[in-house]
């Protein structure tokens, strides 16, 4: 099997939009979080002297105290908030990411797969062990890659509950010390 230029510049040409589609979804994934940040800076700032004019009117130890426990619970909730979000805008940006790289390999793979017909075709007589040998092979290694790939969903299933599970025990944890 002989690539033709224009198969080559037409190959060239669809790698070079996926590459640009994923360097695009990156700076997406970049924008959002400068965003989050921003955002958070922005409150934090106001919260902070909110915080100092609150604390210059206190009277007394045992008010400043107060003042101080009853900042715990929201503290606590926000950083759960802002590593939600973070979370998020990783796990988005990760997907999309594999989303990608699974249709690229399924179109290697069915590329790949032509191949191999192309060839078996145009096989010599007596062959037919080593042909069937790497069908045999090429269907050993798509049954792994989708075995890997199930694991891996189940993998990030189980870390994502895992992380709804302890965000939710410690803001109610911080919810109990009020």
């Amino acid at each position: 099997m002989t690539l033709t230029p224009e198969q080559i510049a037409a190959a060239n040409k669809a790698n070079l939009e996926t590459l640009l589609n994923l360097t695009n979804k990156a700076f997406e994934g970049v924008e959002k979080l400068v965003e989050l940040n921003m955002q958070v800076a922005k409150t934090a700032m106001s919260e902070n002297v909110e915080n100092a004019k609150r604390a210059l009117s206190v009277r007394d130890a045992q008010q400043l105290m107060a003042m101080q426990a009853g900042m715990v619970q929201p503290l606590a909730e926000k950083i759960m908030a802002y590593s939600r979000h973070l979370y998020n805008i990783a796990n988005e940006t990760q997907a999309t990411f594999a989303t990608v790289a699974e249709a690229q390999m399924k179109a290697n793979n069915s590329k790949l797969h032509s191949m191999v017909e192309d060839l078996t075709k145009n096989a010599p007589a007596g062959s037919e062990a080593a042909v069937q040998a790497v069908k045999q092979a090429m269907a050993a290694a798509n049954n792994a890659y989708e075995t890997t790939q199930k694991s891996i969903k189940q993998a990030v299933d189980l870390a994502q509950n895992n992380f709804n599970a302890v965000a939710s025990t410690a803001t109610k944890a911080t919810r109990g010390r009020k």
